[in-house]
């Protein structure tokens, strides 16, 4: 194994709970913490290229705003005030270039800011830049970026997961102490299970998706991430909430998740009823993964939870319907880079047709996985086929939905290993889509039915020493939830 650059001790150690604290109450400044993340990130992102750009600048000017608030005698503006973060290059900022790891997009600034970026700057929150990802957040190792993938803290041979590897590998190496990702099928609790990190995927139209460059508008959801239970709840309550520029935001109040968070902390799960999902106790899995998940679930009956076997077995066809439905609204979403309006330009010469300009422009903007996405997605689409292909997966869609429903009226969450294995090599699997795309058989049926989920540290696999992660799996709007039996097992696990 490669050096392991997971976090150090000290500052970049203590929880952002710990840190606010330390802020708040004059302890530490801001500027301090801020300024001990961007020499972390400055010392160790050589290797990991987890950030596509450092702000360093702004992240001090917030840092020091929040500073002169709080010796003012001002309360903070949030509970995580002062504290910094990392954030996938997938939200818009008018401050740092937004690129969605994509040629396409090189150098482009928005003129506005995401309504997630709108909130944490509200929040005093410090952010140290933009985290690296897979191109258009298209794939599942963080390896599709069209400037360098990422590598795992834990082993820097490895993917740390995608399509957020950036953001994960940034908490896991302590280059941040919270990070916002995204998640379409598994991109944020994927990444969290490979690194030895938390991260939640909402209820999908919890959290705005305004200024969040669109891959599969029907699926993609902004989250939380950290190396907490507690630390993500603190964010989330930052970003969750609705929004009128979001047509999708639903009006609803926010769960209370970090009362949840701050109950499970106790550790009891007495009157908790969870469903173990047939259908993800698989044959050929990694034995490791597979030993670190029946380990949590013994834990968490050692703490009162009671387990309930259930059958969803539409599960099987869950991988099958999600690549015909996501890249079909990728063909319609990225439709938009046509080399026009913004965003690389090829071919302006004055001697190319502006269709031909289209053509050079998406030729040379798009990579590989992102091109293979789009023209699925156009065939499942086309005249003669939309019925047999787009349909049918809308209509396997509705099935899954009917079995988490089925699921839910017997248990309270339903737990799963994240992944069906420990990191593995970059390089091992980017010549073959399909062993790919199998990397998500466990997370990518939650997103189907809009529900929420999260990614816990589950210790790591005797057989390779790598992280793995318990996923925990509620009904919509029930994420808090999550947060209770998250914090629970986090808590017994210390």
């Amino acid at each position: 194994m490669s050096s392991c650059l997971a976090p150090s001790e000290g500052l970049l150690s203590y929880t952002a709970a710990e840190l606010a604290e330390k802020i708040h109450s004059r302890e530490l400044t801001s500027r301090e913490v801020t300024q001990a993340f961007l020499d972390r990130i400055a010392e160790t992102d050589g290797e990991l290229n987890a950030f596509l750009h450092v702000g360093a600048e702004e992240a001090l000017a917030t840092a020091d705003a929040v500073d002169s608030a709080l010796d003012a005698g001002e309360a903070p503006a949030s509970a995580l005030a002062g504290v910094p973060l990392a954030l996938k290059d997938l939200l818009v900022t008018v401050d740092a270039p937004t690129t969605a790891a994509s040629k396409m997009l090189e150098g482009y600034r928005s003129p506005y800011d995401a309504t997630v970026t709108k909130k944490l700057r509200a929040a005093g929150i410090p952010i140290l830049g933009k985290t690296n990802l897979d191109e258009f957040a298209m794939g599942s190792s963080s390896e599709n970026s069209a400037f360098g993938a990422v590598h795992n803290p834990y082993d820097t041979t490895r993917t740390p997961g995608g399509s957020g590897g950036g953001t994960a590998a940034a908490l896991a190496a302590g280059q941040a102490p919270l990070g916002i990702g995204t998640d379409t099928g598994g991109s944020i609790r994927q990444p969290a299970a490979l690194t030895n990190t938390v991260g939640v995927k909402p209820t999908y139209g919890t959290v705005s998706r305004y200024g969040l460059i669109a891959a599969a508008s029907s699926l993609d959801q902004a989250g939380p991430c950290a190396r907490t239970v507690l630390d993500t709840a603190l964010l989330h309550e930052v970003i969750a909430g609705h929004d009128a520029f979001d047509a999708t935001s639903v009006d609803k109040p926010v769960a209370p998740v970090v009362a949840a968070a701050r109950e499970g902390a106790n550790g009891d799960l007495s009157g908790v009823k969870i469903g173990l999902i047939k259908q993800f106790e698989r044959d050929g899995w990694q034995p490791g993964v597979m030993e670190a998940y029946h380990a949590a679930v013994e834990q968490l009956v050692s703490q009162g939870a009671e387990t309930v076997e259930v059958d969803c077995p539409h599960f099987d066809a869950a991988l099958s319907a999600y690549y015909l439905i996501m890249p079909c609204e990728v063909s319609s979403n990225l439709a938009r880079f046509d080399g026009m309006r913004y965003g690389l330009r090829a071919g302006d010469d004055g001697t190319h047709s502006a269709e031909q300009v289209m053509s050079l422009s998406r030729a040379q903007g798009f990579g590989s996985e992102v091109k293979r996405r789009i023209m699925l997605g156009t065939y499942a689409l086309s005249v003669g086929y939309y019925d047999a292909y787009y349909l049918q997966a809308q209509r396997v869609r509705t099935l899954i939905s009917r079995d988490f429903a089925r699921a839910f009226d017997k248990v309270d969450v339903l737990v799963s290993p994240t992944t069906p294995t420990t990191a593995f090599k970059l390089g091992d699997k980017v010549e073959d889509p399909m062993e790919m795309y199998n990397f998500d058989l466990c997370t990518l049926p939650l997103n189907l039915a809009g529900l929420c989920g999260m990614s816990v540290p589950s210790g790591l696999a005797s057989d390779t020493g790598l992280p793995t992660g318990l996923q925990i799996m509620a009904p919509a709007f029930a994420d808090d939830r999550l947060y209770k039996v998250g914090a629970a097992y986090e808590s017994g696990r210390k």
